[in-house]
């Protein structure tokens, strides 16, 4: 089931302006929400309790109760997530807890990146991609590795692309991009500040933003066409990408898998010409 906090952001743009209010203080606020109840909500928010219900019928909702206990359930994984993350690295781990924890917090940031994904958005992203003359793929440490993954798996099929891993390459890139091209910007964040003028030479350009990024309100969340989410899991400090860098290569292995079922015809072709032949092991 797709993230409260998801719906609610997919329903803005089409929202009345009754709505909109409701809307723009739940997203900013969704502690304070899952704490209210409907008429403290209509209060805080300006707006009628007949104007929340309705609100909540829309996104597939009984009401404001069945909302908010959806609400609450979400950000108590959030909190257990982040508490997770806190308790990361102890000094006391043998390996065994390490080889546990690390891999189930692995599998943990796929399961819950899973609910942030829908196939509408990714339709969209992928019809960004078949009508692009070319992909530009941006990131910086972990996620360039991501975006170079998804540089390797497009190229295979012979989809006109281009990864950088220079910074001024990438600036470069962005500068000279056009509005035929689609981009794919791959940050955690969403704050990296040479990420974000990237994405800030892409609109001058007209280019069309795909971001892989967390489901958290950010810069680069305002400045992408269409957002691919992974779950907010790790602090900003942190020891290492890990649950979010895998999440991210999720991403892109869905992205890639949908754009070639798209044509899968032409698409397997395409894979079978460019497979490089390896020679046989030698058995003696």
């Amino acid at each position: 089931m797709k993230s409260v906090l998801i719906r609610l952001q997919h329903h803005l743009p089409s929202a009345s302006v009754a709505e909109r209010g409701v809307l723009e203080f739940i997203l900013a606020n969704p502690e304070a929400t899952a704490e209210c109840n409907i008429h403290e909500l209509s209060r805080l928010s300006y707006c009628s309790p007949s104007t929340i219900v309705r609100m909540c019928r829309k996104l597939g909702f009984e009401g404001y109760r069945d909302l908010r206990r959806d609400l609450l359930c979400e950000l108590a994984v959030r909190r257990k997530n982040t508490q997770e993350n806190a308790d990361g690295l102890e000094r006391s781990d043998r390996p065994e807890d390490v080889i546990q924890r690390t891999t189930y917090g692995n599998i943990s940031s796929l399961e819950q990146s899973m609910q942030l994904l829908d196939g509408e958005t990714v339709e969209r992203c992928v019809d960004l991609l078949a009508g692009c003359d070319a992909i530009l793929l941006f990131g910086l440490g972990a996620s360039y590795l991501v975006a170079q993954d998804a540089y390797l798996k497009f190229l295979r099929i012979g989809k006109s692309c281009s990864c950088c891993e220079d910074i001024h390459s990438q600036y470069l890139l962005a500068r000279n991009a056009r509005p035929t091209d689609a981009a794919v910007i791959v940050s955690y964040s969403g704050c990296t500040e040479e990420m974000l003028r990237c994405a800030g030479e892409l609109r001058a350009q007209g280019t069309p933003i795909i971001a892989v990024t967390r489901f958290q309100h950010s810069p680069l969340e305002q400045l992408a066409t269409q957002c691919l989410y992974v779950v907010d899991s790790e602090a900003l400090f942190r020891a290492g990408a890990m649950g979010s860098r895998i999440a991210q290569l999720n991403v892109i292995d869905i992205l890639y898998t949908a754009y070639v079922n798209r044509d899968f015809a032409n698409n397997v072709g395409r894979l079978e010409r460019s497979q490089i032949s390896k020679p046989a092991p030698d058995r003696e």
